[in-house]
């Protein structure tokens, strides 16, 4: 059964109704990592009266958008039409979850599609880097997969794994939003914690006895370097002082890491933070990719940067600008129904209030510098480097990481 949730009806002349199902690639098989976004995939393939063509042929032909996505923690099925069409289109959400085709003969197409898909993300450094470190940090806790699987898992699925999976899927937690009244339920329904699930179990690693560092060598004109650790789930209350320092060290050019890396030195293409919201254990990590040339200087600011972190407390002028910058990052993701009705229907499927985020703007006021302080040093006084480069210069930068971490 999908519990449905009504957004406030809101002054647009177009629908959107979003279905969270709990999950995700965190429901992958070892050996079969991938095969929950092969089988959403398949969804958009054909249901209950409609086979492929005939079902993107009635989409199209109401100008309606279909979008499915397969995170970490679950699955987000999107469909979007203008309102005089929005009836005729909302039916195939429950056909496409209940009543799926899942033919043979489209499961071989979404297996080349996916393939194809990953041998081009895999062509991207920062992707390569980043599939290394979160599979040291994370080791073999379902974080540590790309929720998009990988080449030799997906040849390994077959269509009796994609049925089988299904009746696991059949039974998971699937949540409804949508700004149109048609989605019959009650206001008071928007948020129950009878449905919600709220108990998470957290992941512990022993960071001192886990290799803390990979490097993958290619000849290439630029090094990619990805330092950080797994930190606090989204419910925890000490996701508010992380968000304060991602806004102070990359938000704007006022942030830290933009004007030490780019306004003073000039020196790197790309510089930024990554903290996205999981339900279990967030990763942050600082992201940057600079020259050959400039290799070892970045490396040597990154360090001096993150040691500062650990060591120094952050000064009141600037928590008061990092804290005006993510108020302001707030209200910018409220600015389209897409955004404020995926962000719901994402904490309802947490097990959060909904309106968490206006929670948020209140409590931030309340961080302080000590409560960053606290947080960074219980979270990433371990970090884990991941670098992508040149070999000769990733030895070098393994030969500083070794005396400065």
């Amino acid at each position: 059964m999908i519990q449905k949730y009504l957004q406030t009806k809101t002054m647009r002349n177009f629908s959107i109704a979003m279905v969270w199902i709990n999950g995700g690639s965190s429901s992958d098989s070892e050996g079969k990592k991938g095969i929950n976004k092969v089988l959403s995939s398949l969804f958009e393939r054909g249901c209950e009266g409609f086979k492929n063509l005939e079902f993107s042929e009635y989409i199209d032909s109401h100008g309606a958008e279909l979008n499915i996505e397969t995170f970490e923690d679950g699955t987000l099925i999107s469909l979007k039409s203008l309102d005089e069409y929005f009836y005729k289109i909302l039916p195939l959400l429950e056909l496409m979850i209940n009543r799926p085709l899942l033919l043979k003969s489209q499961f071989q197409n979404v297996k080349k599609t996916t393939i194809d898909s990953l041998k081009k993300d895999n062509e991207n450094p920062f992707n390569i880097a980043f599939e290394k470190w979160r599979k040291l940090v994370y080791f073999k806790h379902p974080y540590a997969y790309n929720p998009s699987g990988y080449e030799e898992d997906i040849l390994n699925i077959t269509h009796d794994d994609i049925l089988s999976e299904y009746e696991n899927f059949k039974g998971r937690n699937k949540y409804l939003i949508s700004n149109n009244l048609i989605i019959n339920t009650k206001s008071e329904e928007l948020f129950n914690n009878n449905i919600c699930e709220t108990n998470f179990k957290s992941i512990e690693l022993d960071c001192n006895n886990l290799k803390r560092f990979t490097s993958t060598h290619r000849e290439s004109n630029q090094i990619i370097l990805m330092i950080g650790n797994q930190t606090c789930s989204h419910s925890s209350r000490e996701h508010l002082p992380l968000k304060v320092l991602e806004s102070h060290l990359s938000y704007g050019m006022s942030s830290k890491l933009f004007k030490l890396f780019r306004e003073k030195n000039g020196i790197t293409y790309d510089v930024g933070v990554f903290n996205p919201a999981r339900k279990q254990n967030s990763p942050f990590l600082i992201y940057l990719s600079v020259s050959n040339k400039n290799a070892i200087l970045a490396f040597r600011i990154l360090s001096k940067i993150w040691n500062n972190l650990l060591t120094t407390f952050i000064t009141e002028k600037e928590i008061t600008l990092a804290k005006v910058k993510l108020k302001s990052s707030f209200l910018i993701a409220n600015q389209t129904l897409d955004e404020i009705l995926q962000r719901r229907i994402q904490l309802i499927g947490y097990g959060q209030d909904p309106d968490l985020d206006t929670n948020f703007l209140e409590k931030i006021e309340n961080i302080t510098s000590e409560d960053i302080f606290k947080t960074t040093n219980k979270y990433l006084s371990k970090p884990f480097l991941s670098i992508y480069g040149n070999k000769k210069i990733c030895n070098e930068i393994n030969n500083l990481w070794i005396e400065s971490f």
